[in-house]
C-alpha cells in the first residue's frame, strides 16, 4: 500500500470515528449514560460542540469522497476496480451525504418540512449510520476491500 492510500485510510477513520461520536453525541445518551463525566469527554454533553464538529467532519467526509470519486474516475481506474464491497459503501456514503444535506437544508431558517419528513430523514441517515458502521465491521473482520489491482 502507498504512502498516501495508507493517509486516506487512516483519514477517513478518523472521519468516520468523529462523525459517529458526534452523531451520537447530538442524543443526550452521552450524558443520560454517564460517558459525559470521564475526564476529557465532557465535551460530547455539549450540543453545539457536537454539532460544530459534525458539521466540520460531515464536510471532510464529502471533501474525500469527491476527491476519490473523481481519482478514480481519471487515475485510478487504469490501476484498481471497486469491489462489490466499495459500491456497497459507496452507495451508504452517498445515502448519507444526501440524508444529511437534506437535514442541514432543514435547519435553514425558512424551510419548512412536514413532521413526517423530518422523522424518516432523521431514521434514514440513523440506519445509513448503523448500516455502514456493522458492514463496516463485518468487511474488516472478514478482510474485504474497497478496491482490487
Amino acid at each position: 500500500m502507498r504512502f498516501y492510500e495508507r493517509v486516506i485510510k487512516y483519514f477517513y477513520i478518523v472521519i468516520i470515528t468523529f462523525l459517529t461520536l458526534t452523531g451520537f453525541g447530538q442524543m443526550p445518551i452521552f450524558k443520560r449514560y454517564r460517558i459525559a463525566d470521564i475526564p476529557g469527554l465532557g465535551w460530547l454533553a455539549e450540543f453545539y460542540i457536537t454539532h460544530a464538529m459534525h458539521y466540520i467532519f460531515a464536510s471532510f467526509l464529502i471533501a474525500l469522497s469527491v476527491y476519490l470519486f473523481f481519482d478514480h474516475i481519471f487515475i485510478g481506474r487504469k490501476e484498481r476496480k471497486v469491489t462489490p464491497t466499495g459500491y456497497v459503501k459507496g452507495v451508504m456514503i452517498l445515502g448519507l451525504i444526501i440524508t444529511g444535506g437534506l437535514m442541514v437544508f432543514k435547519n435553514l431558517s425558512g424551510i419548512l418540512y412536514y413532521p413526517i419528513a423530518i422523522s424518516i430523514l432523521d431514521l434514514s441517515h440513523l440506519i445509513l449510520c448503523m448500516a455502514l458502521l456493522f458492514y463496516s465491521i463485518f468487511t474488516l473482520i472478514t478482510a474485504k476491500r474497497w478496491t482490487i489491482k
